[in-house]
């Protein structure tokens, strides 16, 4: 059997896709191989249609399902060079709100931490829109203090984008990155090197439950909240795109939903009758 999985890594790294993008359809594609245990070579329809009603009998959550059909998908049409059309339509994903913590809610969850590299940390994600793996991978050259940007060097979908810096807290960097290289990491753990991504969401949520912030939040909740305060403070939607590096301006729009400032000036039409 040829070796489908290299193959499929040789074609996402030539493509210029991510570590994580390649790790992520590789893994996709070895499940499918490990369930069919036989050649990938012909396109059969009926047998990934079964493959992905048993991922849904398992409890496979829609959007999973659809990135093992994308992969697949993927497979056929740019690896293996198939000219056959998989006529298999994506799974309806359930698309919750995002959690937002209110402003007093960021700062009662900063209060609670007492290390001043963890909570410049928190801080800075929150009022640059970080997303996690973009706040532990910051490097002293990507800050630009001057004019208070952040340059974000391929993230998500290999893009690179511009963020703000907070003017709260340009002291407290400046002196955290003095006589460093700009090729060292912003954020070092105690044993040198980047802090992990978990460890960033574990202080976070240390810091969640010591705040007594009942909301079901996480490290990515800071995010979402630095993109609904922008909107409430009247930011343009078409700049917080820009801001959070959204491809599509609807990603975006979704945060006029949980917005609760004009929310707040309207009455219900309800009135209690005597």
């Amino acid at each position: 059997m040829p070796d489908y999985l290299e193959m499929m890594a040789q074609e996402l790294r030539l493509r210029g896709f991510s570590p994580r993008t390649i790790s992520s359809y590789t893994n996709n594609l070895k499940s499918f191989i490990d369930w069919k245990k036989e050649s990938l070579d012909v396109v059969d329809e009926e047998c990934i249609k079964k493959y992905l009603l048993e991922k849904q009998r398992k409890g496979l959550s829609a959007s999973s399902r659809n990135l093992a059909l994308s992969t697949i998908k993927y497979f056929y049409k740019e690896v293996l060079k198939s000219g056959k059309i998989i006529n298999i339509k994506p799974a309806k994903e359930n698309h919750s709100l995002p959690v937002v913590l209110s402003r007093n809610e960021v700062q009662r969850i900063l209060s609670c931490i007492e290390n001043k590299k963890h909570k410049l940390l928190i801080t800075l994600a929150y009022g640059a829109g970080l997303r996690v793996s973009e706040a532990v991978n910051l490097k002293i050259g990507d800050l630009d203090l001057d004019s208070l940007t952040i340059h974000i060097k391929k993230s998500k979908g290999q893009k690179d984008r511009l963020t703000l810096i907070p003017e709260s807290i340009v002291g407290e960097l400046a002196e955290l990155i003095a006589d460093k290289e700009k090729y060292e990491f912003v954020f070092v753990s105690e044993r040198g090197g980047r802090l992990s991504p978990r460890t960033a969401q574990m202080i976070f949520g240390k810091a969640l439950i010591n705040s007594l912030v009942k909301k079901p939040a996480t490290f990515h909740s800071l995010r979402h909240s630095f993109a609904t305060h922008l909107l409430e403070d009247g930011v343009d939607m078409r700049y917080v795109q820009e801001l959070l590096g959204h491809h599509n301006i609807k990603t975006t729009q979704r945060y006029t939903q949980v917005s609760d400032c004009k929310i707040r000036g309207i009455k219900s039409p309800f009135t209690a009758t005597s």
